[in-house]
């Protein structure tokens, strides 16, 4: 009996060793099969969940944070580059955008979800000596919200939010400047309606707007900036206009 148990658990053993082999033998093409349905179901993914896994409608709010200096209007750029058409454009290529900073031109990195992740988690580290003055987004879930949501503006599936820039060629004659006259430390501002307003030197600033969204040419436009250190603005459409218009008089 000892015997016929020891033959036993020697064949126990070599059927295992047989089996142990085969499963060893189909693994790899098993392996395959799993990253390959891996691959169709992130295919089937809608496009950019399979990568951020981020939702485009909350996307809108964080957005809401960058709207200061990024248009998603294409070619309206601002105090940076439109954001409209980002995805698959190599950085510092945006077309009309004259502003980019050295680094982000030499930069060999193209916009997409792993790239836009990187930079918003740390621009700095990803683009050292860039010019953008944004610390990152630490929230992971913010930063998929958002990716989510420039992933569908530029392929057209979410309408672009943001800022809607005046038309200043629509602006009324309380706000269209006839004639700047500058005395002393004070300019001294007629508006086509007839008023004056008076203002220090320090608090006026002095802006161009050559686009579409500017003035007419010769009829620059008073924009009022709230109380801070600038209380107004002059737009006009374009820096020559600049010199002609004031007149230095006491």
């Amino acid at each position: 009996m000892k015997a016929a148990s020891r033959r036993t658990s020697r064949n126990d053993g070599k059927h295992r060793k047989v089996y142990t082999a085969a499963v060893l033998q189909r693994a790899p093409k098993r392996l395959a099969m799993i990253g390959i349905a891996a691959g169709v179901v992130a295919a089937a993914m809608p496009s950019g969940a399979a990568e951020s896994g981020g939702d485009a409608k909350r996307g809108t709010k964080v957005f809401q944070a960058c709207v200061t200096c990024h248009s998603l209007e294409p070619d309206r750029h601002m105090t940076g580059p439109s954001l409209a058409q980002l995805f698959g454009r190599k950085a510092g290529s945006g077309k009309g955008f004259l502003r980019y900073s050295d680094a982000m031109l030499k930069a060999d990195i193209v916009w997409n979800e792993r790239t836009l992740d990187d930079w918003l988690t740390n621009p700095g580290r990803l683009i050292p000596g860039n010019e953008m003055d944004f610390a990152g987004i630490p929230n992971q879930s913010a930063r998929s919200d958002l990716i989510a949501y420039l992933r569908a503006v530029s392929e057209g599936s979410e309408a672009p939010r943001g800022p809607r820039m005046p038309r200043l060629k629509s602006a009324q004659a309380d706000d269209v400047v006839k004639a700047i006259r500058y005395c002393g430390d004070t300019y001294f501002v007629t508006t086509e309606a007839g008023k004056t307003m008076k203002i220090w030197e320090f608090n006026v600033r002095l802006k161009t707007d050559s686009t579409e969204f500017g003035p007419h040419p010769g009829r620059p436009v008073l924009v009022g900036v709230g109380m801070g250190s600038d209380r107004a603005a002059i737009v006009f459409s374009a820096p020559d206009e600049i010199a002609k218009l004031i007149k230095t008089s006491c």
